[in-house]
């Protein structure tokens, strides 16, 4: 085999791992979009029920609080795995 046909047998396979990482990256641009939109629908969610929660927090129970604070918890651990995952 030539010098030539090794490096057009080289540029092919570039091309090919090339051609693939095209491929998983918008594979996993789709999977990022995906779940930014699933924690925004969540933090819609979370933001209503801590504006009610500010608003009626003498009547809120216990269990109102705990259950804000875990969405709350949830939300930043998305939302950084998400960020994480795009470094």
């Amino acid at each position: 085999m030539s010098f030539q046909d090794e490096l057009k047998q080289l540029s092919e396979k570039v091309k090919q791992y090339r051609d693939e990482a095209r491929v998983q990256l918008h594979l996993a641009r789709e999977d990022v979009k995906d779940e930014w939109d699933d924690l925004e629908k969540d933090w819609e969610r979370f933001r209503s029920k801590l504006d009610h929660l500010l608003h009626d927090a003498e009547d809120t129970t216990k269990e109102a609080r705990q259950t804000a604070q875990k969405l709350g918890e949830d939300l930043r651990t998305g939302y950084k795995n998400l960020r994480n995952r795009m470094k």
